[in-house]
């Protein structure tokens, strides 16, 4: 059976729109027999790193805090596809999934070996070479917003010796979430993401058609910004009592 942890950053759990890609990419997964836990950050305690590499050099070979990474490590280094899933915070990851990807230190070796022309530590023998998902999603309208997150996630697979299969992104989420509200259709993107969901588990990678139609263009970008501004304002108005 395969094993999938996925971690969700988003602030809002459950209510995000994160949260929605989420939830249906898992149960594509399930649907093909896979064994998933989900875990939100939000609900985690977990410290910073503290660049003591005590995870290096001690006897023990694990971290000097104890906190709820003894928890998630172990299932990280024991899943076969561990997902990341986090909105785009000022052009990249959350602040507590780079600190959980952070304290990800003690799955490697402190010695250095030459792979794919870099300098890489090797993996430690208890960690499965698996593979590693991005889901995401982000209020801008173009996809290529989500470049340097999945930039940052491509060099944490090559540094933790994890296949990177891929991204599930959904640029200018709030329109999904509108449409789907104001009577819209967006069910061939709830049924693309779960057929990625099948996929990964049955075809090992997701299809090129898919994550074309999860990502595809809901409204013009004239519209959007009207839409967006307009909400803006609205929003500061009630919030100031204005």
């Amino acid at each position: 059976m395969v094993k999938v942890l996925a971690i969700n950053s988003s602030p809002n759990m459950k209510r995000g729109t994160t949260a929605l890609l989420l939830n249906q990419f898992l149960k594509g997964m399930k649907d093909k027999g896979a064994e998933t836990e989900l875990f939100y950050t939000s609900k985690l305690n977990i410290n910073s790193c503290k660049s003591c590499l005590n995870c290096w050099f001690s006897v023990e070979e694990k971290c000097s805090q104890r906190d709820d990474m003894d928890i998630i490590l172990p299932k990280i280094a024991d899943a076969d596809i561990f997902i990341v899933a986090s909105p785009i915070f000022v052009d990249g990851l959350t602040g507590p999934m780079k600190t959980l990807i952070d304290r990800m230190l003690p799955l490697l070796d402190p010695h250095v070996e030459l792979r794919d022309g870099h300098c890489r530590h090797p993996v430690r023998k208890y960690s499965k070479p698996g593979k590693v998902v991005l889901v995401s999603s982000c209020a801008w309208w173009k996809k290529d917003n989500f470049d340097p997150m999945i930039m940052h996630v491509q060099a944490m697979c090559a540094n933790m010796g994890r296949e990177f299969a891929g991204a599930l992104v959904r640029p200018h989420a709030g329109a999904m979430m509108y449409l789907k509200a104001t009577g819209g259709s967006v069910d061939d993107i709830f049924e693309a993401i779960r057929e990625a969901g099948q996929d990964i588990i049955e075809k090992g990678e997701m299809s090129i058609d898919n994550l074309k139609i999860i990502s595809r263009e809901l409204v013009p970008i004239d519209s959007y910004i009207q839409n967006f501004n307009q909400n803006m304002t609205s929003n500061i108005k009630s919030i100031r009592g204005k």
